[in-house]
């Protein structure tokens, strides 16, 4: 669970079980939008892929790996490119992991691979500058997509051929280096200060420019701040965000966070990324809440019916692929989160840990459907959110 509903969470439920009494105030039900493609963005659910880029190291480095970190078991998976996601695997949402590599060529010659004695790398984009997409820098670095550039061209091109799909959701964790493998002569990432996010709103801007995201602009209201805006008009129908993707900031560090809102940004004005923010705040639309288990649940609901955009997890590595175990999905499905993150996309992929773990969602739901706590009954139909 995201990091501040850890000791809240439980006080949370039973508060609402207590005051179900008292309305949670919230955006216009549009109980009387005319057809499907009057739901908003929050009141779809999709299932999205986490790691979306992550490719397995070879098994001259797996060997590696384990000699230095107890756990590798986990890094042992392996995702489709992101077009085979979208089209063969019912994915509408991803996760990026990004460093910043202004000069280029700061991550093309990891540690892990020059010890497993494998040859270098030879993609060139790995010597560009921009924005690297991977998840270890020198340990875990194998991706379907190595430049932040290449991903969201893949993610645009597919968009293009398919015009009428649901938004979107790309989760960027922002990342940086490991001390233990900078100690060892590995790459040392520049820091995340304003000046470097202001270079990754740039360098999303070039392949996805205003007019084909949806961003905190064309929520907030004149004299509103973007929390009320949400809270009072809610996020845009789904008519005016086909075919569009929405960027959410994944980390929840004040420190970052207050970087990307400075400058008198504290509603995002002018910003591409959504940030893991909270009620009260200012910036407040999205929010993330990892574990939707146990009293989780219930906070998840409530943020959902008071108009957020809420990431949650369906597994985590490894629980649910060794035992097969879906209560975690279910919690995740009937939470309301619109964006529902796994490891798991399809069958097959949980095979190799013992089970026939998958997450999707309801058989005949298609990509998206109805949102089980927020979408209007009756009246949605799931089969026609996306054209």
């Amino acid at each position: 669970m995201a990091r501040r509903w850890v000791a809240a969470a439980a006080a949370l439920a039973a508060a609402l079980t207590l005051s179900s009494a008292a309305p949670v105030p919230g955006p216009p039900s549009d109980r009387t939008a005319a057809g499907d493609g009057g739901l908003r963005v929050t009141q779809i659910q999709a299932m999205a892929t986490h790691n979306s880029y992550h490719r397995e190291a070879p098994f001259a480095e797996q060997q590696l790996m384990a000699e230095h970190d107890p756990g590798f078991r986990t890094l042992l998976y392996s995702h489709a490119s992101l077009p085979v996601q979208f089209s063969r695997q019912q994915v509408r949402g991803i996760e990026l992991d990004v460093f910043p590599d202004p000069d280029g060529g700061l991550y093309a010659d990891p540690l892990i691979r020059d010890d497993a004695g494998l040859p270098p790398m030879d993609d060139p984009d790995l010597r560009k500058p921009g924005f690297k997409v991977l998840h270890w820098a020198d340990f875990d670095y194998r991706s379907n997509c190595v430049s932040l550039r290449r991903c969201l061209t893949q993610v645009k091109k597919w968009s293009q051929g398919r015009p009428g799909h649901a938004p979107v959701p790309v989760l960027l964790e922002l990342k940086e280096t490991d001390p233990e493998m900078e100690a060892r002569g590995g790459a040392k990432s520049p820091p995340w200060d304003t000046k470097m996010l202001d270079a990754l709103d740039a360098e999303i801007r070039t392949v996805f420019p205003d007019g084909a995201t949806v961003t905190a602009d064309d929520i907030r209201r004149p004299g509103k701040t973007l929390e009320e805006s949400v809270r009072e008009h809610g996020w845009p129908r789904l008519r005016s965000a086909r075919g569009k993707v929405m960027f959410l900031m994944d980390n929840d560090d004040q420190k970052l966070q207050d970087a990307y809102r400075a400058g008198g940004r504290e509603s995002l004005q002018g910003r591409v990324l959504f940030t893991d923010s909270e009620p009260g705040r200012p910036d407040a639309a999205f929010m993330k809440v990892n574990d939707p288990t146990g009293p989780g649940k219930a906070v998840i609901q409530d943020l959902v019916k008071q108009g957020y955009f809420v990431r949650t997890r369906s597994d985590v590595p490894l629980d649910q692929a060794n035992s097969g175990d879906r209560s975690m999905l279910r919690d995740a499905l009937s939470s309301g989160a619109q964006m529902v993150s796994t490891d798991f996309p399809v069958p097959g992929l949980a095979a190799r840990h013992g089970s026939d773990y998958v997450a999707e969602l309801p058989h005949g739901s298609g990509p998206v459907r109805c949102n089980p706590v927020t979408a209007p009954r009756p009246g949605c139909t799931s089969g026609r959110i996306e054209r």
